[in-house]
């Protein structure tokens, strides 16, 4: 047994909106390395939120009212996503401001995944709005694993096994964490 609860919930969330993204296709294979029961889902839809707004009435089918259930559901959240002017992308960044109000974020187990050893700006600023926010950030699942040149797909992340290593690793370390 791996140490995960039963039915453990994490839900991936990509800052980028590109179809072929390099950081969709690092959710995907870090699904597939999750370890059982563990249970991976990637929302697909932070393009459709309307920018962040307060005094916006968040409807309950909306796209934010989506979010919302979607991480007041899951165990633990893991975020991949590029670096655009040395911060974390604007897709990324209203879907996490449209979050900051939601108590179920509060203490919530957080890995990032970042897929380029340059993009250390953005890694350091969604580091940041995650504490802020009172993400619990699990190390030993947030790591960088250099995909440049990598063809944007899970087959092909996976297909190195000193990448699938280290996803699994990481994979691995926040099914344990999520399941306590």
């Amino acid at each position: 047994m791996d140490g995960s609860a039963p039915g453990c919930r994490v839900l991936g969330l990509c800052g980028s909106l590109r179809r072929a993204s390099i950081n969709r296709a690092l959710l995907h294979a870090a699904a597939i390395v999750m370890p059982d029961p563990t249970r991976f889902t990637v929302h697909e839809d932070l393009g459709s939120l309307p920018l962040f707004n307060a005094d916006l009435v968040v409807a309950p089918d909306s796209p934010v009212a989506e979010l919302w259930r979607s991480v007041t559901t899951a165990d633990a959240i893991v975020i991949a996503s590029p670096e655009y002017a040395h911060g974390i992308t604007g897709v990324l960044k209203n879907a996490l401001d449209w979050l900051v109000g939601l108590p179920e974020f509060y203490g919530k187990q957080v890995a990032v995944l970042n897929a380029s050893a340059r993009a250390s700006h953005a890694d350091a600023a969604l580091r940041e709005v995650l504490s802020t926010m009172g993400a619990r950030l699990v190390e030993e699942a947030s790591i960088t694993l250099p995909l440049t040149g990598v063809p944007a797909d899970s087959a092909a992340i996976l297909a190195d096994p000193h990448r699938r290593a280290a996803l699994n690793s990481a994979m691995a370390a926040l099914a344990r964490g999520a399941g306590t």
